[in-house]
This record gives C-alpha cells, structure tokens and sequence, in this order.
C-alpha cells in the first residue's frame, strides 16, 4: 500500500504538489472540519516539503481566534461556518505563513451538529492569495449530501485540494 489515504485523495494531491513546484508556489492550509486531512495527504506525496509551507488546525473557535486571529464577533454574528469566517481564517493562514496561497476549510462533518440553516455536510471553503486584493473573497460554501462523517471529510478534503491547483 503507497498510501494511507484513498487513491482519489491521493492522485489529487500529487496533482497540487507537482503543479505547484512547478510554477514555485507555496500553500498554507487552516483546516477545521478536516482535522489536518489535507495536510496528511499532501505530505503523502515525495517533495512536499517545497509547497506546504505549514498548516493550522484550528477546530476550536478559539483556536481560529487566537491562531489566525478570526475576530471573535464574526463567529458570534455568522457562526463558526460562514463565509465570513473562512475567508477570515484564510486571510489569517496567510498573514501567519510565508505561503503564497492559503485555503481554509470549516464545516459540520456530523453526525450531530446541524441545524436547519446549517445542516451536516455543510462545509465553507476560502482562498486568499499574497497580493491580492482583500475586497474580493473567495470563498463558496458547500452541503455535501453524504451518509457519514468520513464521507463529508473526505468530499471536504478533495475540495480543497482542488482549491489549491493553480
């Protein structure tokens, strides 16, 4: 077995390290939901270790507030899950890295949770790039229509590294 992780998580992240070398980019990631998923597969792949330049797993709201430092009243006005939030850790990621880029992920992985507004599977996706404009938030969120937890972790982890091809 080459990898811990499923082969559609690692091809994907294979795809994020060579095409990142090969245009000199480096990555940040603030994981949340995803507990460092994105993180573990990138590292699975050989020269990693010239894009990732580190990763913040912040799960807790403290964590995001006192590592990225996500203001305390947009997760009190948006929740923890928000656009807001994400774009928020993202920009965070970035201001606390040398990376180039810096995705961040948050979300209800399940199975508790939930709510009407914001049900299980709900995962918010930013990307923030160094230099450019901070009026202009990437950021999309997700419901993915998944059975179990691993399942909304692992359409999570495949998210962002899509996030993180150039």
């Amino acid at each position: 077995m080459d990898s811990m992780l499923s082969p559609d998580i690692t091809e994907l992240a294979r795809r994020v390290v060579e095409e990142n070398i090969r245009i000199g980019r480096t990555v940040a990631l603030a994981e949340s939901c995803t507990g460092g998923l994105v993180g573990a597969a990138l590292t699975e792949i050989a020269g990693s270790s010239k894009v990732l330049e580190r990763g913040f797993i912040t799960y807790s709201n403290d964590s995001k507030m006192e590592q990225l430092q996500v203001p305390s009243d947009l997760i009190e006005t948006f929740g923890a899950v928000s656009v807001a939030v994400a774009w928020s850790m993202a920009q965070g990621a970035l201001a606390a890295s040398r990376a180039d880029v810096a995705v961040s992920i948050t979300g209800i992985a399940g199975p508790e949770g939930g709510s009407e507004m914001k049900p299980v599977g709900t995962v918010v996706f930013a990307r923030a790039i160094r230099g450019q404009a901070d009026d202009e938030p990437t950021a999309e969120l997700k419901r993915f229509d998944c059975r179990t937890r691993a399942d909304v972790r692992h359409q999570a982890t495949l998210c962002a590294l899509e996030l993180l091809l150039p």
